[in-house]
Order: C-alpha cells, then sequence, then structure tokens
C-alpha cells in the first residue's frame, strides 16, 4: 500500500469528531449588581455568560462550587429595541409568509405552520412539529408526531436532530408544506419566534430555560437573567440592581481583525492560541457564524487547507473534511494548483460558507483554543 493511500484512509478514520466544550466558565463569587458582573467578566475573560444548549448548561452548573449560592447572574438581559421575529437557528426572518391579520399583536411569541401560512401563537400551547436534520451534505426534514409546547419542542429536536425548521424562501415554505401534507398534518410548529431578550456578547443564542411561570417580569423591573442554584437549576428574571454571584464565559474562537495571509494567521494562531479553527458540525459551524459578525473582510480564515499531491481539503488540525458547508462551486477538489495553494475561508456575510481563497489573500483569521 502507497503511502498516500495510506495518508488518506488515517484521515478517514478521524471522520469521527466529538464536539467540544464551546466554552470555559468561570464562577466568581463575589456579590455585584449585573452591570457590575458584566464589567468584571469583560475585563478578565470574554462576557458574561452565554448558554447556548444544555451541554452549556450542565458545564456552567459544574463550575459553580458553592451550593450555598441562591442566585447567579448570567449574560441574559432584556432588549431595549422593539422584539423582532427571528428563527431558532439565530437566523433573522427575512423571509415572512403570515395568513392574513397575523400575527395579532396579542400574546403571540411563537409560529406555527398551518396550510402553508403562519400563525402567531403562545408558546405554551402544544403542537406538533418540524425539526431539520442533515446528513452531511443536504438537509432533511423530520416530523415528529409528538404534541409538545415550542420550547420543548426546540430542545426536542436540538438534542436529536439539529433545530427546529426554518423558512428562508418560498421554495422552502412550499417543501415543507408538501412534507407537512404527506404526514396529513395540520398545526405544526416551525422555528420562528419572538423575543424581547439579548445576550451580553451579542450572541444570537435563542437557547432559553426559563422556570415555570417565568420570566414574569414582577414589579415592572425584572430585566436580567438569574440561574436559581436549587435544583433543576432554571431560570428566572430578577431586578438588575439585584446583588449576586456570576460566571463568566472565556470563548474558545477567538476573531483577530489584522489581515494576514492563510500561513501567517496559521503562524499567529499556533503562536498565541492553539490553531487555525476547524469545523465539524452544524452546532460549531453557527459559532463561527457568531464570531465573524465583527469580521472587517468580506471573508475570514479557517484551517482548511487544499492538498495538490491527494487533491483534496483537509483541516490543520489533523482531520479529513467529513462535516460540509461550502458555497457551491466551491471545495470540489478540483482546485487551480498552478497559480497558488488553495486555503478554506468562511463568508462573513450572505450564507457565510466556505469559499476557496489563494493562500496569498489577506484577510481576518479565527483562532481556536481547542484541543482537537
Amino acid at each position: 500500500m502507497d503511502q498516500t493511500l495510506c495518508f488518506i484512509l488515517l484521515l478517514i478514520a478521524l471522520c469521527s469528531v466529538s464536539e467540544c466544550v464551546q466554552r470555559q466558565y468561570h464562577f466568581i463569587n463575589v456579590s455585584k449588581t449585573w452591570t457590575e458582573a458584566q464589567r468584571h467578566c469583560r475585563e478578565n475573560y470574554t462576557d458574561l455568560a452565554t448558554v447556548d444548549n444544555m451541554n452549556d448548561m450542565n458545564e456552567l452548573k459544574k463550575s459553580v462550587n458553592d451550593g450555598r449560592v441562591q442566585y447567579i447572574w448570567i449574560g441574559l438581559k432584556m432588549k431595549t429595541s422593539v422584539d423582532k421575529w427571528q428563527w431558532s437557528s439565530g437566523e433573522p426572518a427575512l423571509y415572512l409568509n403570515w395568513e392574513p391579520k397575523q400575527p395579532d399583536g396579542g400574546v403571540e411569541e411563537c409560529a406555527f405552520m398551518r396550510n402553508g401560512e403562519w400563525h402567531g401563537y403562545s408558546c405554551s400551547n402544544s403542537l406538533t412539529f418540524i425539526c431539520s436534520s442533515s446528513n452531511n451534505t443536504n438537509t432533511e426534514l423530520v416530523f415528529v408526531n409528538q404534541t409538545k409546547n415550542w420550547r420543548d419542542s426546540q430542545s426536542f429536536c436540538r438534542q436529536n436532530h439539529i433545530d427546529l425548521v426554518s423558512v428562508r424562501n418560498q421554495n422552502e415554505s412550499q417543501q415543507i408544506q408538501k412534507f407537512n401534507d404527506n404526514h396529513i398534518s395540520n398545526d405544526v410548529w416551525i422555528g420562528l419566534f419572538k423575543d424581547s431578550w439579548q445576550w451580553s456578547d451579542q450572541s444570537n443564542s435563542s437557547f432559553r430555560d426559563w422556570a415555570t411561570g417565568e420570566p414574569n417580569n414582577a414589579g415592572g423591573n425584572e430585566n436580567c437573567t438569574v440561574i436559581i442554584q436549587k435544583a433543576p437549576s432554571q431560570w428566572n428574571d430578577g431586578s438588575c440592581n439585584n446583588q449576586n454571584p456570576f460566571v463568566c464565559h472565556e470563548d474558545k474562537l477567538i476573531l483577530i481583525t489584522e489581515n494576514l495571509t492563510w500561513t501567517e494567521a496559521l503562524r499567529h494562531c499556533r503562536q498565541n492560541y492553539t490553531d487555525l479553527v476547524s469545523v465539524h458540525s452544524d452546532e460549531r459551524q453557527r459559532r463561527v457564524m457568531n464570531v465573524v459578525k465583527g469580521a472587517s473582510t468580506e471573508a475570514v480564515w479557517l484551517g482548511l487547507r487544499h492538498s495538490c499531491t491527494v487533491g483534496f481539503w483537509f483541516w490543520v488540525s489533523g482531520e479529513t473534511v467529513c462535516y460540509q458547508n461550502w458555497a457551491p462551486g466551491n471545495g470540489t477538489g478540483d482546485e487551480d494548483c498552478v497559480s497558488a495553494v488553495r486555503s478554506g475561508a468562511v463568508q462573513s456575510g450572505g450564507d457565510q460558507r466556505w469559499i476557496s481563497r489563494p493562500e496569498h489573500n489577506k484577510l481576518n483569521f479565527i483562532c481556536s483554543r481547542y484541543e482537537e
């Protein structure tokens, strides 16, 4: 067996990569107001804690080493701007397909689909729902014939698939309605919701773990979020002027807004962090999409490299490219190896997909603290 084939088989063997903890949490057992806690976290770490999923919540709870603490600040605060509808995946709702006279401006905070059109509905009601899933090349739809409220539906989709389904254009709307008709269902939750809360680090994470009946804005001034330490450790809204211990987070993905070639970016990351970022899953891709929002170039270097010797893409951290998120016409392996070596970048706008660029281009880049 020649060396090239051995190398390929070795990379294929590394295709099963477990998702790492995305943030490191730091419990600060000093009582401060929410604003004081935010300042402390930004000066010493990244920000007050953001939570994306139950894995994050479990990691955050592990960081709290004092069982006597009753309430703990995290980075979720009431927005000062007008609420907007958004998708559970974090995407803005640019395409809308409301049934006439919907939403009617009442208590509706979540959306369901009926006969292809959308209706506002209280998130506490129970319906069947549609999840999005993936086979690494295409997005698939999964009908769940269980009735759950919107938050529980969201949790189910995230734990078992990717997320509640997003409907981004008319073509997708028609596909989802046809899919739903095949399952003889009428009203189904989709991933659209209206939220009046925002993370301190401006993350678009839509994960929430409110305790029953919360948030209730008791007294009209409960604009910040605490974790209730008593099991099951869910969230409550509280006055931002209260003084509580808090949890900071330290991101494992760092956007560097200096413009460097791919090789220069690789050297910078390895000297100061761990490596240029690798992306092995939808969850890691969503993290990257959050990070690149602050980029000053139209694309941002990833740890993707094309080998002209064996004709395929690989991650410089050692893995082959199992998870795929290429823009059309990119990442085919049929690269121009004469004019320049090609490296991979992620678009900072649009669909934020991966593109192939000559390595001598100068771009922002993302470093990682992961030990892959």
